[in-house]
């Protein structure tokens, strides 16, 4: 059985969102390589993203919260729920404001995925990498990937 394959059989066995974004989360990382995932739902509402879950919770702890102003970013991935490529530190740097542990962490790329359900964004599925560019193939792997974690984000989303 393939990776995939192992995948699938592990998440039919998830019983709760945390084993979904483990089970998620370990085979991102074996599918793509060493870097940083977070999973994250979308409050429209208040315009913050919540942490659900982190490859790294002592660098990014599940439960942490931020306010998103309207940017560029914010309205490509939160509001359109287009993906987002970061690619080098002027671009990471244009979009986050924790770019010194990003930079601290040796990471220079991300790709923001979103999750939407009923034609809105109700999360984000977020990895980060030390790779100067993304080949179109990982980034389609990293769609579908956050994809399986929807089902996570949506079970914690309005607890």
């Amino acid at each position: 059985m393939g990776q995939v394959g192992r995948l699938c059989e592990a998440l039919r066995g998830a019983a709760s969102p945390a084993d979904v974004f483990d089970t998620v989360g370990r085979a991102t990382l074996a599918l793509l390589g060493p870097g940083l995932l977070t999973i994250n739902a979308w409050h429209a509402e208040a315009a913050t993203i919540e942490r659900l879950w982190s490859s790294d919770p002592a660098a990014y702890p599940v439960g942490g919260t931020k306010a998103k102003g309207d940017t560029p970013w914010t309205r490509q991935l939160l509001q359109r729920g287009e993906v987002f490529v970061g690619e080098g530190d002027e671009a990471l740097s244009a979009v986050f404001d924790d770019i010194a542990l990003i930079r601290e962490l040796g990471l220079r790329g991300v790709v923001n995925v979103p999750l939407c359900h009923g034609g809105r964004v109700v999360g984000t599925f977020n990895y980060l990498a030390d790779v100067e560019g993304w080949r179109a193939a990982q980034v389609a792997m990293l769609q579908w990937l956050g994809q399986l974690a929807l089902p996570g984000v949506l079970g914690l989303k309005d607890r």
